[in-house]
């Protein structure tokens, strides 16, 4: 992993990124992170619009949280693409590190995620599911600091 010098004030001054919702999910997400197998990740654009958060960009850094909130690593984007969900090719969801061997395979577990109660009520939308149109954004990130505590 490369490491960049990164302050502690930057550090503060950076938002906080959150990979899915706390719990199983985001720590086996974050330990992909960390381990270096994880170094992309897609996002719906309506979570963003939603939020009133603007897209990644190429540059943007980020504090990488746990479950319990903690920092763990800062990322910093290296590309952004947003393309249609029947665009996601096979080298976005091998560099997502979360085992997928096709993209149907990829496809079904984001899907089951995007279709879930939790999702649907961040979006404030009941009835809130994805097709081949919905607009998503494939980011790929390295992390440039470990903030994990050194024993």
């Amino acid at each position: 992993m490369t490491t960049d010098a990164v302050s502690s004030d930057d550090i503060a001054s950076l938002p906080r990124t959150e990979f899915a919702f706390p719990g199983p999910l985001r720590d086996r997400l974050v330990a992909a992170i960390l381990a270096g197998s994880k170094t992309s990740t897609t996002g719906l654009v309506i979570d963003y619009e939603h939020a009133g958060e603007p897209l990644p960009s190429i540059g943007g850094r980020a504090v990488v949280v746990d479950s319990a909130d903690r920092p763990v690593a800062v990322i910093e984007v290296t590309s952004v693409r947003v393309v249609p969900l029947a665009q996601v090719d096979f080298a976005h969801v091998v560099d997502e590190g979360e085992g997928d061997t096709s993209i149907a395979g990829w496809r079904a577990n984001h899907e089951g995620f995007w279709h879930s109660a939790e999702m649907r009520a961040a979006l404030e939308d009941p009835e809130f599911t994805v097709d081949d149109e919905t607009p998503v954004i494939l980011e790929r990130f390295r992390v440039i600091a470990d903030l994990r505590p050194t024993d």
